[in-house]
């Protein structure tokens, strides 16, 4: 009889092929990371096959990675290309979560070290300011009371309703969709902020407005002509509270120009938020403005 070509090892013989400690491979059996081969019923021991070994090097290299390990018990039930496609998107979170971890920093850094010269040269160079006349638009619009950690899904699902009635009741889309802060929100301030997406047929928009009898806080109006001064900033630099420096930038910017803020901070998201990297510009950060 051919011996095992796949022979059975002590939990200390696998542990030093693995580059594991017993205790290390324990504590990955009790989460499922990686189960014995065999474990005796009257002594309690536990065999591995060498073609184990592979998968032990795996988790280690998923723990190395930064991967919890609740997330790394998931990706070693996966097949190849499943598991690689697994790794991927845990990556591509983290580098999104450091981006918005750089900008913060950065941030604090400013508001930390005062509001002399340095802080009105980073300004000058992380958010140059510019200055747009935009036209009077008719817009459709979703008003909601809430707070910041609130902002990121009611955002995005709002917009996307709104979209939705633009282009199915309205007319279409004419121009990028805004949120509009009437009030601060903040971690303990609730607005109220306004989502809109700009229409073309406004007899239309009245009526798609009246039907949904104000439901979710939809109404539309007219948003009128003004002047903007902005700063375009990232995907990372939209989280809460680092867009706060992007805000302040062009407020102290029109302050230095002589300029008043004449209405509410605005976001306008010109770009397709669900494509697009932490470091690809999607916002821009707004005041309407005049002298």
């Amino acid at each position: 009889m051919d011996p095992d070509p796949d022979p059975l090892l002590t939990i200390g013989e696998f542990a030093a092929r693995a580059r594991l400690s017993p205790k290390a491979l324990r504590l990955y059996d009790r989460l499922g990371l990686l189960a014995p081969a065999y474990v005796d019923g009257a002594t309690g021991y536990r065999y591995y096959r060498t073609a184990q070994v592979e998968d032990a090097r795996t988790v280690v290299l998923l723990r190395r990675l930064g991967m919890p390990l609740a997330e790394i018990a998931g990706v070693v039930g996966l097949d190849g290309e499943r598991a690689a496609l697994a790794v991927a998107a845990y990556w591509a979170g983290v580098e999104e979560r450091h981006a918005e971890q750089r900008t913060l920093a950065g941030y604090l850094r400013g508001r930390l070290s005062g509001r002399g010269s340095a802080m009105h040269e980073t300004y000058q160079k992380d958010f140059p300011i510019e200055i747009v006349d935009v036209p009077e638009q008719y817009v459709i619009s979703e008003t909601r009371h809430l707070l910041a950690e609130e902002l990121p899904v009611w955002i995005d699902a709002s917009t996307r309703r709104l979209e939705e009635a633009a282009e199915a009741e309205c007319g279409g889309a004419a121009g990028a969709p805004l949120v509009i802060y009437h009030s601060d929100v903040t971690q303990d301030s609730d607005g109220p902020a306004e989502a809109c997406v700009p229409v073309r047929d406004a007899a239309a928009a009245r009526a798609w407005a009246q039907a949904a009898g104000r439901q979710r806080g939809v109404d539309s109006r007219v948003e009128p002509a003004h002047r903007l001064a902005f700063t375009r900033i990232t995907k990372a630099q939209v989280s809460y509270p680092q867009i706060l420096a992007a805000f302040q930038a062009v407020e102290d910017w029109a302050s230095r120009e002589g300029l008043t803020i004449t209405g509410p901070c605005r976001e306008i998201y010109f770009a397709e938020w669900e494509t697009t990297g932490p470091d690809d510009e999607v916002c821009d950060v707004a005041f309407p403005v005049s002298r």
